[in-house]
Protein backbone atom coordinates (compact mmCIF):
# COMPACT_ATOMS: atom_id res chain seq x y z
CA UNK A 1 0.00 0.00 0.00
CA UNK A 2 1.39 3.38 -1.00
CA UNK A 3 0.13 6.87 -0.25
CA UNK A 4 0.89 10.10 -2.10
CA UNK A 5 1.83 12.73 0.50
CA UNK A 6 2.55 16.29 -0.63
CA UNK A 7 5.06 18.77 0.83
CA UNK A 8 2.65 20.98 2.77
CA UNK A 9 5.53 22.97 4.28
CA UNK A 10 6.06 24.64 0.88
CA UNK A 11 2.53 26.10 0.86
CA UNK A 12 2.12 29.84 1.31
CA UNK A 13 -0.69 31.36 3.35
CA UNK A 14 -3.16 33.39 1.28
CA UNK A 15 -2.02 31.72 -1.96
CA UNK A 16 -2.21 27.96 -1.47
CA UNK A 17 -4.46 27.92 1.59
CA UNK A 18 -6.52 30.21 3.81
CA UNK A 19 -8.13 28.68 6.90
CA UNK A 20 -6.75 25.43 8.31
CA UNK A 21 -8.65 25.11 11.60
CA UNK A 22 -10.61 21.86 11.85
CA UNK A 23 -13.12 21.59 14.72
CA UNK A 24 -13.14 18.48 16.92
CA UNK A 25 -15.83 17.45 19.36
CA UNK A 26 -15.44 18.66 22.96
CA UNK A 27 -14.95 16.07 25.72
CA UNK A 28 -17.95 17.44 27.67
CA UNK A 29 -20.14 16.97 24.58
CA UNK A 30 -19.07 13.33 24.33
CA UNK A 31 -19.95 12.71 27.98
CA UNK A 32 -23.34 14.46 27.65
CA UNK A 33 -24.32 12.44 24.56
CA UNK A 34 -23.16 9.18 26.17
CA UNK A 35 -25.16 10.04 29.32
CA UNK A 36 -28.34 10.59 27.29
CA UNK A 37 -27.84 7.46 25.18
CA UNK A 38 -27.06 5.32 28.25
CA UNK A 39 -30.02 6.59 30.29
CA UNK A 40 -32.37 5.81 27.38
CA UNK A 41 -30.61 2.51 26.57
CA UNK A 42 -29.90 3.45 22.96
CA UNK A 43 -27.45 1.55 20.78
CA UNK A 44 -24.09 3.31 20.46
CA UNK A 45 -21.91 2.44 17.45
CA UNK A 46 -18.51 3.65 16.37
CA UNK A 47 -17.37 4.10 12.78
CA UNK A 48 -13.94 4.69 11.29
CA UNK A 49 -13.41 6.47 7.96
CA UNK A 50 -10.70 5.07 5.73
CA UNK A 51 -8.31 7.67 4.32
CA UNK A 52 -10.56 10.48 5.54
CA UNK A 53 -8.50 13.38 4.19
CA UNK A 54 -8.71 12.04 0.63
CA UNK A 55 -12.47 12.75 0.56
CA UNK A 56 -12.19 16.53 0.88
CA UNK A 57 -12.76 18.86 -2.08
CA UNK A 58 -10.32 21.75 -2.51
CA UNK A 59 -11.61 25.29 -2.91
CA UNK A 60 -8.14 26.74 -3.60
CA UNK A 61 -6.11 26.19 -6.76
CA UNK A 62 -3.24 23.87 -5.83
CA UNK A 63 -0.64 22.43 -8.21
CA UNK A 64 1.95 19.81 -7.33
CA UNK A 65 4.71 17.90 -9.08
CA UNK A 66 4.12 14.41 -10.41
CA UNK A 67 4.83 11.77 -7.73
CA UNK A 68 8.19 9.93 -7.95
CA UNK A 69 7.90 6.71 -9.91
CA UNK A 70 4.78 7.89 -11.73
CA UNK A 71 6.23 10.66 -13.89
CA UNK A 72 4.82 10.75 -17.43
CA UNK A 73 7.87 10.17 -19.71
CA UNK A 74 6.20 12.09 -22.53
CA UNK A 75 5.55 15.17 -20.33
CA UNK A 76 8.05 15.11 -17.45
CA UNK A 77 7.68 18.88 -16.85
CA UNK A 78 3.88 18.82 -16.44
CA UNK A 79 2.31 19.39 -13.00
CA UNK A 80 -0.91 18.08 -11.46
CA UNK A 81 -3.92 20.26 -10.67
CA UNK A 82 -5.47 18.89 -7.48
CA UNK A 83 -9.25 18.65 -7.22
CA UNK A 84 -9.34 16.57 -4.02
CA UNK A 85 -7.18 16.99 -0.93
CA UNK A 86 -4.14 14.86 -0.22
CA UNK A 87 -2.33 14.03 3.01
CA UNK A 88 0.21 16.72 3.78
CA UNK A 89 -1.88 19.69 2.64
CA UNK A 90 -2.45 22.23 5.40
CA UNK A 91 -6.16 22.55 4.53
CA UNK A 92 -6.79 18.78 4.26
CA UNK A 93 -8.44 18.37 7.72
CA UNK A 94 -10.72 21.36 7.15
CA UNK A 95 -11.66 20.21 3.63
CA UNK A 96 -12.61 16.78 5.02
CA UNK A 97 -14.77 18.30 7.76
CA UNK A 98 -16.60 20.54 5.27
CA UNK A 99 -17.19 17.62 2.91
CA UNK A 100 -18.56 15.39 5.68
CA UNK A 101 -20.70 18.14 7.23
CA UNK A 102 -22.20 18.95 3.82
CA UNK A 103 -23.21 15.32 3.27
CA UNK A 104 -24.74 15.04 6.75
CA UNK A 105 -26.77 18.17 5.98
CA UNK A 106 -28.14 16.37 2.90
CA UNK A 107 -29.18 13.45 5.14
CA UNK A 108 -31.19 15.83 7.34
CA UNK A 109 -28.69 16.36 10.16
CA UNK A 110 -28.18 19.82 11.59
CA UNK A 111 -24.88 20.95 13.12
CA UNK A 112 -25.05 22.12 16.72
CA UNK A 113 -24.26 25.78 17.38
CA UNK A 114 -22.77 24.83 20.78
CA UNK A 115 -20.39 22.26 19.31
CA UNK A 116 -19.90 22.20 15.55
CA UNK A 117 -18.70 18.57 15.59
CA UNK A 118 -22.05 17.39 16.98
CA UNK A 119 -24.79 16.64 14.45
CA UNK A 120 -28.43 16.03 15.40
CA UNK A 121 -31.16 14.34 13.33
CA UNK A 122 -34.80 14.64 14.35
CA UNK A 123 -37.07 12.51 12.17
CA UNK A 124 -40.63 12.18 13.40
CA UNK A 125 -40.37 10.67 16.85
CA UNK A 126 -36.87 9.28 16.26
CA UNK A 127 -33.60 11.02 17.14
CA UNK A 128 -29.96 10.40 16.22
CA UNK A 129 -26.73 12.01 17.43
CA UNK A 130 -23.41 11.87 15.57
CA UNK A 131 -20.06 12.92 17.08
CA UNK A 132 -17.10 13.56 14.78
CA UNK A 133 -13.45 13.62 15.88
CA UNK A 134 -11.47 13.88 12.61
CA UNK A 135 -12.04 10.36 11.20
CA UNK A 136 -13.54 8.72 14.31
CA UNK A 137 -17.33 8.75 14.53
CA UNK A 138 -19.69 7.87 17.38
CA UNK A 139 -23.28 7.34 16.25
CA UNK A 140 -26.28 6.70 18.48
CA UNK A 141 -29.98 6.63 17.64
CA UNK A 142 -33.25 6.03 19.43
CA UNK A 143 -34.17 3.12 17.14
CA UNK A 144 -31.97 0.37 15.62
CA UNK A 145 -33.68 0.93 12.23
CA UNK A 146 -32.62 4.58 12.09
CA UNK A 147 -29.09 3.68 13.19
CA UNK A 148 -28.76 1.07 10.45
CA UNK A 149 -30.18 3.37 7.77
CA UNK A 150 -27.76 6.20 8.63
CA UNK A 151 -24.83 3.75 8.65
CA UNK A 152 -25.79 2.41 5.22
CA UNK A 153 -26.06 5.94 3.77
CA UNK A 154 -22.63 6.83 5.15
CA UNK A 155 -21.18 3.60 3.71
CA UNK A 156 -22.57 4.46 0.28
CA UNK A 157 -20.79 7.84 0.27
CA UNK A 158 -17.52 7.18 2.15
CA UNK A 159 -15.20 4.21 2.57
CA UNK A 160 -15.63 3.40 6.25
CA UNK A 161 -15.69 0.55 8.73
CA UNK A 162 -18.51 -0.12 11.18
CA UNK A 163 -16.67 -1.21 14.34
CA UNK A 164 -19.90 -2.24 16.09
CA UNK A 165 -20.77 -1.25 19.64
CA UNK A 166 -18.68 1.56 21.12
CA UNK A 167 -15.70 -0.08 22.83
CA UNK A 168 -12.57 2.01 22.16
CA UNK A 169 -12.71 5.70 21.21
CA UNK A 170 -9.84 8.24 21.24
CA UNK A 171 -7.71 5.94 23.38
CA UNK A 172 -10.56 5.49 25.88
CA UNK A 173 -11.79 1.99 26.62
CA UNK A 174 -15.60 1.83 26.93
CA UNK A 175 -17.21 -1.06 28.80
CA UNK A 176 -20.99 -1.42 28.87
CA UNK A 177 -22.80 -3.22 31.70
CA UNK A 178 -26.24 -3.26 33.30
CA UNK A 179 -25.13 -0.25 35.41
CA UNK A 180 -24.17 1.89 32.41
CA UNK A 181 -20.83 2.75 30.80
CA UNK A 182 -17.33 2.74 32.29
CA UNK A 183 -14.75 4.94 30.55
CA UNK A 184 -11.15 3.96 31.27
CA UNK A 185 -7.69 5.00 30.03
CA UNK A 186 -5.84 2.17 31.77
CA UNK A 187 -3.78 1.14 28.73
CA UNK A 188 -2.87 4.74 27.97
CA UNK A 189 -1.75 5.21 31.59
CA UNK A 190 0.35 2.02 31.44
CA UNK A 191 2.04 3.20 28.25
CA UNK A 192 2.72 6.57 29.86
CA UNK A 193 4.31 4.95 32.93
CA UNK A 194 6.43 2.75 30.66
CA UNK A 195 7.56 5.79 28.69
CA UNK A 196 8.52 7.62 31.88
CA UNK A 197 10.44 4.59 33.18
CA UNK A 198 8.17 4.30 36.23
CA UNK A 199 6.24 1.10 35.45
CA UNK A 200 7.82 -0.74 38.41
CA UNK A 201 7.71 2.10 40.96
CA UNK A 202 5.74 2.09 44.20
CA UNK A 203 2.47 4.06 44.22
CA UNK A 204 1.37 6.98 46.36
CA UNK A 205 -2.08 7.73 47.77
CA UNK A 206 -2.38 11.40 46.76
CA UNK A 207 -1.36 13.19 43.54
CA UNK A 208 -0.35 16.53 45.09
CA UNK A 209 0.37 18.28 48.37
CA UNK A 210 -2.38 20.93 48.47
CA UNK A 211 -0.63 22.94 51.19
CA UNK A 212 2.73 23.43 49.45
CA UNK A 213 2.60 25.88 46.53
CA UNK A 214 5.09 25.61 43.69
CA UNK A 215 7.16 28.65 42.76
CA UNK A 216 8.29 29.46 39.23
CA UNK A 217 11.84 30.37 40.33
CA UNK A 218 12.81 27.90 43.09
CA UNK A 219 15.05 24.96 42.29
CA UNK A 220 17.49 24.27 39.47
CA UNK A 221 16.26 23.91 35.85
CA UNK A 222 15.57 20.35 34.73
CA UNK A 223 18.11 18.62 32.50
CA UNK A 224 15.60 17.86 29.71
CA UNK A 225 12.73 20.38 29.42
CA UNK A 226 11.36 18.53 26.36
CA UNK A 227 10.74 15.37 28.40
CA UNK A 228 8.95 17.43 31.08
CA UNK A 229 6.68 19.04 28.50
CA UNK A 230 5.99 15.68 26.87
CA UNK A 231 4.96 14.05 30.17
CA UNK A 232 2.84 17.06 31.22
CA UNK A 233 1.05 17.06 27.86
CA UNK A 234 0.43 13.32 28.09
CA UNK A 235 -1.01 13.75 31.60
CA UNK A 236 -3.35 16.43 30.22
CA UNK A 237 -4.91 13.84 27.91
CA UNK A 238 -5.36 11.51 30.88
CA UNK A 239 -7.73 14.05 32.49
CA UNK A 240 -10.39 13.15 29.88
CA UNK A 241 -11.63 10.44 32.24
CA UNK A 242 -9.78 11.37 35.45
CA UNK A 243 -11.19 14.52 37.12
CA UNK A 244 -9.06 13.75 40.18
CA UNK A 245 -5.99 14.68 38.11
CA UNK A 246 -7.32 18.03 36.85
CA UNK A 247 -5.80 20.19 39.60
CA UNK A 248 -2.30 18.63 39.85
CA UNK A 249 -1.93 18.47 36.05
CA UNK A 250 -3.00 22.12 35.81
CA UNK A 251 -0.28 22.97 38.34
CA UNK A 252 2.53 21.26 36.39
CA UNK A 253 1.33 22.86 33.13
CA UNK A 254 1.94 26.34 34.61
CA UNK A 255 5.69 25.83 34.31
CA UNK A 256 6.07 24.51 30.75
CA UNK A 257 8.18 27.54 29.76
CA UNK A 258 10.87 26.98 32.43
CA UNK A 259 10.48 23.66 34.27
CA UNK A 260 12.56 23.13 37.42
CA UNK A 261 13.34 20.18 39.68
CA UNK A 262 10.40 20.70 42.13
CA UNK A 263 8.04 20.79 39.14
CA UNK A 264 9.49 17.53 37.80
CA UNK A 265 9.09 16.00 41.27
CA UNK A 266 5.37 16.83 41.13
CA UNK A 267 5.07 15.21 37.68
CA UNK A 268 6.66 12.05 39.10
CA UNK A 269 4.33 12.14 42.11
CA UNK A 270 1.30 12.33 39.80
CA UNK A 271 2.63 9.34 37.86
CA UNK A 272 3.07 7.40 41.13
CA UNK A 273 -0.55 8.21 41.99
CA UNK A 274 -1.63 7.03 38.53
CA UNK A 275 0.31 3.79 39.13
CA UNK A 276 -1.82 3.07 42.20
CA UNK A 277 -5.14 4.03 40.57
CA UNK A 278 -4.95 2.26 37.20
CA UNK A 279 -8.32 0.61 37.78
CA UNK A 280 -10.13 3.93 38.31
CA UNK A 281 -12.65 4.75 35.57
CA UNK A 282 -15.41 7.27 34.90
CA UNK A 283 -18.89 5.87 35.39
CA UNK A 284 -21.84 7.00 33.27
CA UNK A 285 -24.98 5.60 34.86
CA UNK A 286 -28.45 4.83 33.54
CA UNK A 287 -30.30 7.28 35.80
CA UNK A 288 -32.44 10.19 34.55
CA UNK A 289 -30.75 13.18 32.91
CA UNK A 290 -33.27 15.83 33.91
CA UNK A 291 -31.21 18.29 35.97
CA UNK A 292 -27.85 20.04 36.14
CA UNK A 293 -26.02 20.50 39.44
CA UNK A 294 -22.73 22.37 39.69
CA UNK A 295 -20.10 22.81 42.41
CA UNK A 296 -17.43 25.51 42.42
CA UNK A 297 -14.45 26.40 44.59
CA UNK A 298 -11.41 28.68 44.47
CA UNK A 299 -7.95 28.81 45.96
CA UNK A 300 -7.34 32.47 46.83
CA UNK A 301 -3.93 33.85 45.77
CA UNK A 302 -2.60 30.32 45.54
CA UNK A 303 0.09 31.09 42.94
CA UNK A 304 2.96 32.69 44.93
CA UNK A 305 4.62 34.51 42.01
CA UNK A 306 1.65 36.48 40.69
CA UNK A 307 -0.86 36.00 43.58
CA UNK A 308 -3.48 34.82 41.16
CA UNK A 309 -6.19 32.41 42.29
CA UNK A 310 -7.22 29.02 40.93
CA UNK A 311 -10.83 28.26 39.98
CA UNK A 312 -12.28 24.78 40.01
CA UNK A 313 -15.71 23.39 39.19
CA UNK A 314 -17.57 20.22 38.31
CA UNK A 315 -21.00 19.80 36.72
CA UNK A 316 -23.31 16.79 37.05
CA UNK A 317 -26.02 15.89 34.54
CA UNK A 318 -28.33 13.81 36.70
CA UNK A 319 -25.85 11.65 38.61
CA UNK A 320 -23.21 11.68 35.86
CA UNK A 321 -20.15 13.90 35.99
CA UNK A 322 -19.98 15.52 32.53
CA UNK A 323 -17.75 18.59 32.91
CA UNK A 324 -14.93 19.73 35.18
CA UNK A 325 -12.15 22.28 35.15
CA UNK A 326 -9.20 23.57 37.15
CA UNK A 327 -7.83 26.84 35.83
CA UNK A 328 -5.79 29.79 37.01
CA UNK A 329 -7.78 33.03 36.98
CA UNK A 330 -6.76 35.71 34.50
CA UNK A 331 -6.68 38.58 37.02
CA UNK A 332 -5.66 39.07 40.66
CA UNK A 333 -8.57 38.84 43.12
CA UNK A 334 -8.31 41.20 46.10
CA UNK A 335 -10.34 39.01 48.47
CA UNK A 336 -11.36 35.39 48.86
CA UNK A 337 -14.97 36.41 48.12
CA UNK A 338 -13.90 37.91 44.79
CA UNK A 339 -11.94 34.78 43.90
CA UNK A 340 -14.91 32.56 44.78
CA UNK A 341 -17.28 34.79 42.84
CA UNK A 342 -15.10 34.48 39.72
CA UNK A 343 -15.18 30.69 40.13
CA UNK A 344 -18.99 30.81 40.33
CA UNK A 345 -19.07 32.96 37.19
CA UNK A 346 -16.96 30.37 35.33
CA UNK A 347 -19.20 27.46 36.28
CA UNK A 348 -22.37 29.44 35.48
CA UNK A 349 -20.99 30.12 31.99
CA UNK A 350 -20.32 26.39 31.59
CA UNK A 351 -23.85 25.56 32.77
CA UNK A 352 -25.36 28.04 30.29
CA UNK A 353 -23.42 26.33 27.51
CA UNK A 354 -24.54 22.87 28.68
CA UNK A 355 -28.18 23.97 28.86
CA UNK A 356 -27.98 25.29 25.30
CA UNK A 357 -26.34 22.03 24.20
CA UNK A 358 -29.14 20.00 25.79
CA UNK A 359 -31.70 22.25 24.10
CA UNK A 360 -30.17 21.44 20.72
CA UNK A 361 -30.17 17.74 21.65
CA UNK A 362 -33.95 18.09 22.20
CA UNK A 363 -33.52 17.39 25.93
CA UNK A 364 -34.62 20.73 27.45
CA UNK A 365 -34.24 21.03 31.22
CA UNK A 366 -37.40 22.01 33.06
CA UNK A 367 -35.75 22.98 36.34
CA UNK A 368 -33.15 25.62 37.14
CA UNK A 369 -29.51 24.69 37.57
CA UNK A 370 -28.33 24.78 41.20
CA UNK A 371 -24.77 26.02 41.75
CA UNK A 372 -23.13 25.29 45.10
CA UNK A 373 -20.46 27.61 46.51
CA UNK A 374 -18.83 27.43 49.98
CA UNK A 375 -18.26 31.19 50.41
CA UNK A 376 -21.10 33.11 52.09
CA UNK A 377 -19.91 36.49 50.79
CA UNK A 378 -19.86 35.22 47.20
CA UNK A 379 -23.39 33.84 47.64
CA UNK A 380 -24.58 37.26 48.87
CA UNK A 381 -22.88 38.98 45.93
CA UNK A 382 -24.60 36.57 43.52
CA UNK A 383 -28.01 37.19 45.08
CA UNK A 384 -27.63 41.00 45.15
CA UNK A 385 -29.08 42.58 41.96
CA UNK A 386 -27.05 45.77 42.55
CA UNK A 387 -23.77 43.83 42.24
Amino acid sequence: KARWVVHGFTQRHGIDYDETFNPVVKPATIRVVLSIATSRRWLIHQLDVKNAFLHGHLEETVYCQQPPGFVDPAHPDHVCLLQRSLYGLKQAPRAWYQRFAMYLHQLGFSASASDTSLFVLQEGGATAYLLLYVDDIVLTASTPTLLQRITERLHSEFAMTDLGDLHHFLGISVTRSSDGLFLSQRQYALDLLQRAGMAECHSTSTPVDARAKLSATEGSPVADPTEYRSLAGALQYLTLTRPDLAYPVQQVCLFMHDPREPHLALVKRILLYVKGTLSVSLHIGIGPVDKLIAYSDADWAGYPNSRRSTSGFCVFLGDNLVSWSSKRQTTVSRSSAEAEYRAVAHVVAECCWLRQLLQELHIPLKVATVVYCDNVSAVYMTANPVH
